[in-house]
């Protein structure tokens, strides 16, 4: 089973594309962090930060779009993706992706916007069947 379930805050803000016929993807960088603690020894254990690279498509990724900026706190549920690519200087890279297939805005709803709390989870496009080699950059980022 691939399955991930992460809460954290948004680094930046979305980076938001349309693909061809119209596609919606959007990326961003989620920041998880476990607290650090002492051992019994009085070793301190210190704060560690994870940072995880979330694609998003289709109706999620619009509502990304609309709603989700730097510093807001989400729950993501989706699979851990991997893709290999060559960057633009030609060498090759591998990118581990979390695709998302469920998310929930925790952060509170700025005044007078209506934020849905929940999208249902829906069919992601298989991100690997293209690379940005292929797709002249146009496939995520």
């Amino acid at each position: 089973m691939n399955k991930v379930i992460l809460i954290g805050n948004v680094g930046a803000d979305p980076q938001v594309k349309y693909l061809d016929q119209g596609v919606c993807v959007a990326q961003l960088r989620l920041a998880t962090t476990e607290r650090g603690y002492t051992l019994q020894n009085g070793t301190q254990v210190p704060e560690r930060t994870e940072w995880h690279n979330c694609v998003f498509w289709r109706k999620q990724a619009e509502v990304v779009e609309k709603y989700v900026h730097k510093g807001d706190k989400l729950y993501v549920e989706g699979k851990i993706q991997t893709r290999d690519y060559t960057d633009r200087q030609g060498i090759a890279r591998k990118s581990i992706d979390i695709v998302v297939e469920n998310m929930e805005l925790l952060s509170p709803k700025s005044t007078g916007a209506s934020v849905p709390q929940q999208t249902a989870p829906e069919q992601p496009e298989t991100p690997s069947a293209v690379t940005p080699a292929e797709n002249d950059g146009k496939y995520p980022f």
